[in-house]
């Protein structure tokens, strides 16, 4: 569906416009303290009671997201101007008849179908003609021994669909397969297919925030973020950083970015709609090559740090928030620029238990946020949250959240834990 350049904005409880958000994770919250800072009215839907973005919506509600029954008399109740999916598991098909209906999904229904499974991903990614590594499906043991011993070693496997990256495996040799068939199997739920692909000896890791929206004549629109880099760490996002490469061959530099925002734009129209866009690609700057990988349909892990970096409103939830509505991202270049270097961190959980407290005695530094949550249960490798910091330099920025994120340590009744992560830091 078109969408309509918003040129009033209202007061919530009143005249306001109104944003559902099904899911209501850190992300969620700070896209709906965005939508806030404009007067909008934001409603927060989620599995579990006071989920992070619960805790600032205007009102809230903790049902079960699968259920057709429940989510369209929530969308009856409320009335939103927009629907806004924040996680992948939602009754999709909801979706569709919500949209049918003439409720505005963002980006649209279609989109967030095909994002959410890497199979149909996949597919529309090599559709548009952005280069991708190798890849094989497969559906049991057998098929998944042959389609890594096709794609050779090492290689990665993942689910079909899965969240945060739960189920991907690193194989380094034939030795690996029956354990990465678990893993995959562990978290495919329902879904038969695992995705086996090549292994890009990439040098960056990237993300691509791109953005549609309309412009104030109601004619489509595109912005991109300058890309920032990031590492994860088995499959999940560990840090990010902002630009992306510092010093280095600058001609060169521009024709790899040149690359991101031609595969970006190809995506972005494929999966169709409004609203962010976030792109994972691997950079090979040996060769000069970009490697699409995946797509998000709504703000992205990685993208904490331009929290820090962006211009004020230009972060990736205040660009979301802005297209969803139908307000212009005004910026007098194609590409937005970060203000400064900057880096995240994640404070990540090694204990259980509900309610937990945070010792964060030396873990503030100069330019340097300690961002928490607020999820009410606490298990090891949760992320529970992230620390933001800027420099001088890209490297300097993220030695300080590295450091600051390390010294954070997380109770929540079996004794204070901190930080035991260690692999690709400084």
């Amino acid at each position: 569906m078109s969408l309509k350049p918003r040129k009033i904005l209202g007061t919530p409880y009143a005249n306001g416009a109104k944003l559902l958000f099904l899911g209501a994770g850190e992300l969620g919250k700070e896209t709906m303290i965005e939508a806030q800072r404009m007067g909008i009215e934001v409603v927060a839907v989620d599995r579990y009671a006071n989920a992070p973005g619960m805790q600032v919506a205007h009102r809230s509600y903790p049902i079960n997201l699968k259920s057709e029954r429940a989510l369209m008399a929530i969308v009856d109740r409320e009335r939103p101007d927009a629907i806004i999916p924040e996680i992948e598991a939602i009754n999709i098909d909801t979706l569709f008849k919500l949209e049918e209906n003439g409720y505005f999904v963002a980006p649209c229904a279609k989109a967030v179908w095909t994002a959410m499974h890497r199979e149909r991903l996949r597919e529309a990614i090599v559709s548009t003609g952005a280069r991708t590594s190798k890849y094989e499906y497969a559906t049991d043991l057998e098929s998944f021994r042959k389609a890594c011993d096709k794609i050779g070693y090492p290689c990665v496997s993942k689910p079909i669909q899965s969240s945060s990256g739960k189920g991907s495996y690193f194989l380094k040799s034939k030795k690996d397969v029956e354990k990465a068939f678990k893993e995959a199997e562990k978290a495919r739920g329902s879904y038969a297919k695992i995705i086996v692909e090549e292994f890009i000896d990439f040098d960056v890791e990237i993300t691509e925030l791109s953005v549609k929206y309309v412009n104030e004549k109601g004619k489509d629109e595109s912005r991109f973020v300058r890309p920032l880099g990031h590492y994860q760490i088995e499959g999940d996002y560990h840090s990010s950083w902002h630009p992306w490469i510092e010093g280095g061959d600058e001609k060169a530099i521009k024709k790899i970015e040149k690359q991101i925002y031609d595969y970006s734009q190809r995506i972005m129209d494929k999966l169709g709609g409004y609203g962010l866009f976030a792109h994972e690609m691997f950079v090979d700057l040996k060769e000069g090559k970009v490697y699409a990988n995946e797509t998000a349909c709504r703000p992205h892990d990685t993208g904490l740090v331009t929290m820090a970096s962006m211009p004020l409103g230009y972060s990736e939830f205040a660009l979301h928030a802005k297209a969803v509505l139908g307000l212009p991202v005004k910026w007098h270049e194609k590409v937005i620029e970060p203000r400064c270097c900057a880096a995240s961190h994640v404070i990540i959980s090694h204990t259980e238990g509900w309610y937990p407290q945070y010792s964060v005695a030396g873990a503030y530094d100069d330019d340097t946020s300690v961002l928490i949550f607020g999820k009410p249960e606490t298990y090891p490798e949760r992320r529970m949250g992230v620390v933001l910091s800027c420099g001088t330099t890209v490297e300097q920025a993220r030695r300080k959240a590295q450091a600051s994120a390390h010294k954070v340590k997380i109770d929540a009744g079996q004794g204070w834990k901190g930080q035991e992560i260690t692999e690709k830091h400084y």
